[in-house]
């Protein structure tokens, strides 16, 4: 492999998308969309402890959210949309080698998902300018953000050397990046759902006055729903790895400040078993658990969901590879050659 082929296949992939208008105006639409989202995100977090740090993470959920839906289009037909055009086999009799075109393809997809993310880069600025973010979850959300956009653009690259017909791959991608960013979040709704249990409630009873009677206690039993056994569906998710892998920042009450520890502590309050629920009223030094409490006695998941993330985008991309190294043994009928 050779860095200069390397360098030369992503040029010319990003030389046809920046002739195309649409390209252009898509950026466009994204500034303005996160213009009004960094306004109205100043407007909800203005009576919060850190109003910067909510906003930043606002923006930078945006930005994944605008990956997951534009990039499967953008690299979802890299491979076979040059297959079908007949540019594909002029390339193949050139010097470089199967490894120079797939990973300049790889590269043009990933400079496509982060041109958003440049775009997005005076709305982050702004928002460090509104205090209150902090330089460590800029650091590691940014990276993290980084890795996000290289695991869908391989998903979309790896699919395209997959399938020969780009609209065929460009829909498979949009259905496996869906599968992580939505399709989670349904298999854990309903997989708890269908999961039920008996719980039991432990609280002191009153007495006529109102009183707690703390020799004393009453207990009912009811269903509920098992999110506990189900939670680690959520961990490939890209919002939650983003989130869970992102450090919290909370208020003096032990809350988070931001969209990142708010999405965190949702899944790990989904951790807790629901079986047994005690409230002593008669205990001075009981108190119910912060936000911060459940965090620290939780279970980080995101190195796990990375991890499926990169098993997949990877098996995809290595699949592809296989089937666009040349001379190829068997093709899918109907396949176009030059």
């Amino acid at each position: 492999m050779s860095i200069a082929h390397i360098g030369t296949i992503a040029r010319l992939e990003l030389t046809q998308r920046l002739r195309s208008v649409g390209w252009y105006v898509l950026l466009g639409i994204f500034a303005v969309v996160l213009l009004g989202i960094t306004a109205l995100a100043f407007a909800v977090f203005s009576y919060g402890d850190a109003p910067g740090a909510g906003v930043y993470s606002i923006v930078v959920n945006m930005v994944l959210l605008l990956v997951v839906l534009v990039s499967p289009t953008l690299s979802g037909n890299a491979i076979n949309g040059d297959r079908d055009a007949a540019t594909l086999a002029a390339i193949q009799v050139t010097a470089a080698s199967t490894g120079d075109i797939m990973l300049g393809k790889l590269l043009a997809a990933v400079a496509t998902g982060g041109a958003f993310l440049l775009v997005a880069l005076p709305f982050l600025a702004f928002s460090l300018v509104g205090g209150g973010a902090d330089a460590l979850v800029l650091l590691i959300s940014l990276l993290v953000l980084a890795v996000e956009i290289v695991i869908v653009a391989a998903i979309g690259v790896g699919l395209s050397g997959l399938i020969a017909r780009p609209l065929f791959s460009v829909a498979t991608t949009y259905l496996v990046v869906a599968s992580l960013a939505i399709g989670t979040l349904i298999v854990f709704a309903l997989g708890g759902f269908a999961i039920r249990s008996e719980a039991t409630n432990y609280s002191r009873p009153y007495d006529q006055s109102g009183n707690a009677i703390c020799d004393e206690w009453e207990t009912y039993t009811y269903e509920v729903p098992r999110f506990d056994l189900v939670w680690w569906v959520l961990a490939a998710n890209p919002f939650v790895v983003l989130a869970d892998a992102t450090p919290t920042e909370y208020s003096p009450n032990g809350y988070p400040v931001d969209l990142f520890g708010q999405i965190k502590y949702g899944v790990r309050t989904a951790q807790l078993s629901p079986l047994e629920q005690r409230w002593d009223e008669c205990d001075p030094d009981y108190s119910s658990d912060t936000a911060s409490d459940v965090i620290e006695s939780t279970v980080p998941s995101w190195f796990v969901g990375l991890g499926v993330q990169i098993v997949i985008a990877g098996s995809l991309f290595a699949g592809a590879w296989s089937r666009t190294r040349t001379p190829a043994r068997r093709l899918p009928p109907g396949t176009r050659i030059a």
